[in-house]
């Protein structure tokens, strides 16, 4: 994931694994329960969301490939799944 970030953003490798390690410990967080989080949407708004990935395997639908360009959630507020690029998060509180 590093270098995915690496390459879309252009920034130093230090800073793209630091913030793959972000988005790991994220994604590790939401397995246990739900985490408040915020993101940059495709408009350029600021997005802070309420996401879990704890008990949704009931949910999933779909048999979609692993895409390593997004993250996705299901959101608590919206109750729905949501994704954002990995390249737009901002911080996990």
């Amino acid at each position: 994931m590093a270098y995915e970030l690496m390459r879309t953003t252009g920034k130093a490798f230090a800073v793209c694994l630091s913030r793959a390690w972000a988005l790991y410990r994220l994604t590790k967080q939401m397995h246990r329960g739900i985490v408040t989080f915020a993101y940059e949407k495709a408009d350029g708004s600021l997005r802070r969301a309420k996401g879990t990935l704890k008990d949704v395997q009931s949910l999933i639908k779909g048999t979609g490939s692993e895409n390593y360009k997004t993250v996705r959630y299901f959101d608590v507020d919206a109750n729905g799944f949501r994704s954002f690029k990995v390249e737009n998060f901002i911080t996990a509180y």
